[in-house]
This record gives structure tokens, C-alpha cells and sequence, in this order.
């Protein structure tokens, strides 16, 4: 009884793990393609959201770990990224003061493509959004600089998971 209950749990243990998959999970060997982002466009008036992108989209590349990132000459994959939008939403308001914001939501909108250069087949071409809250302390322009790596990365995020694993 001990025994072919020992042999019944190595099985299933051994089977539970049979569909598991080291690497990236669209088929392709891991840093067998490059990937070359051009720098990120920024079409609003918030300073320095176009750099914070772009670090944080070659941060999450490298991370992934699918595609080896291209920094000289031509990748096998292509990304460009334009910032159209970044909007502030009050979220929460002083408890005395309903008109004095508290916390705020920003949302940070920018439209993606990426494409295969050998075979121009688009990967990616649609909008992402990244969000953060932030609580404005004495000084709001600073506590928005300090939630901007939080937004960026959320917005890199979800553009790697999308290049990486396919646009669902």
C-alpha cells in the first residue's frame, strides 16, 4: 500500500510538470532574434516621459529575455512608440476639502508598432495605457516625477508582453 502510493504521488508529481517550458513562450529560442527600438516620441508637454519610456521598454526587453536587444544597426524586430497622452484623474480628495485632490491617477497613452524587418509582418500596431496613483504631498510636480519609473513601467510592461508573447 506504502508503496504503490509513493510510486501514484511520484507520477503525478512527474506529470504535473511534463507541460512546463523553460524560455519565452512564442515558440522562439531565447535571444535568437534581435530587437531594435527607436527612440520614443513624445507629443505631450510633459518633460522627459519620452527617456523614462524608453529606458523602461529596454529594461523589460532585457528582462524578458526573448528578443536580444539591438543598441547599433538593424533589428530583426522594430519598435516605434509615440506618446499622445498623459491625463491626471483625481482618485481621492482631502477629507475636509472635496475640492482639494489628494491622490491622483495618471494615465500615460501611447500608440505602438512593432514589426518583423525581414518579412514586414506586424507584430504589434494598436494603443497601450500604463497607470499609477501617486499622493501629492507638498509639492505636486515632484511627487509626479516620482511616479513617473511606476508609469512607464507599467506601460513597458504591457508593450513587451504583447511583442513578446503576441497582441491577444
Amino acid at each position: 500500500m506504502g508503496k504503490s502510493l509513493l510510486l501514484l504521488g511520484a507520477t503525478l508529481w512527474l506529470t504535473g510538470c511534463a507541460g512546463y517550458k523553460l524560455g519565452p513562450s512564442n515558440g522562439l529560442e531565447a535571444g535568437a532574434q534581435s530587437i531594435q527600438i527607436n527612440p520614443v516620441v513624445n507629443k505631450t508637454f510633459e518633460p522627459r516621459i519620452a527617456e523614462e519610456l524608453n529606458h523602461q521598454l529596454r529594461k523589460q526587453i532585457q528582462r524578458d529575455g526573448t528578443y536580444k536587444l539591438r543598441t547599433r544597426g538593424e533589428g530583426d524586430v522594430v519598435v516605434t512608440a509615440t506618446i499622445s497622452t498623459y491625463q491626471r484623474f483625481g482618485e481621492a480628495f482631502q477629507p475636509r476639502d472635496t475640492l482639494t485632490v489628494r491622490d491622483y491617477r495618471i494615465q500615460l497613452v501611447a500608440f505602438v508598432t512593432a514589426y518583423d524587418r525581414i518579412s514586414g509582418k506586424n507584430l504589434v500596431n494598436r494603443e497601450f495605457i500604463g497607470r499609477t496613483s501617486v499622493r501629492i504631498g507638498s509639492d505636486q510636480a515632484s511627487s509626479e516625477r516620482q511616479a513617473l519609473p511606476l508609469l512607464t513601467e507599467d506601460l513597458a510592461r504591457s508593450i513587451t508582453s504583447a511583442i513578446t508573447d503576441g497582441d491577444w
